[in-house]
């Protein structure tokens, strides 16, 4: 595999690389959209709700919590996760802008 280039773009490409990345998993898009249903912080029964195995979901959950999408806090031996609204609204307003481009330039293109 080459070198990573990320030094050549904005911290924000970065961001928003990240985040996508994160977001390229059907098992994250899953987690994602279980975390909104239940609207609230979740401790330890994502497991029953997602086909998969415990230490994949813990996977998972790091990722998303790497790039910022979801955050956890510890008590005890019990971790409860919730979506983060910073990275979301990162990527909201990078979709933003990016609609209201091609809006904007709707039949200027090919």
């Amino acid at each position: 595999m080459g070198i990573t280039k990320s030094g050549h773009f904005t911290e924000q490409q970065n961001n928003l690389a990240a985040i996508a990345k994160a977001l390229g998993h059907p098992a994250r898009i899953a987690i994602l959209d279980y975390l909104l249903k239940v609207d609230v912080c979740i401790c330890g029964d994502i497991v029953g709700e997602i086909p998969l195995a415990q230490p994949t979901i813990s996977q998972h959950l790091k990722e998303l919590k790497q790039v910022g999408l979801i955050k956890g806090s510890i008590s005890g031996n019990t971790v409860c996760y919730c979506l983060d609204e910073v990275a979301v609204s990162t990527l909201q307003s990078y979709l933003s802008v990016l609609s209201q481009k091609l809006r904007d330039h709707q039949n200027q293109c090919c």
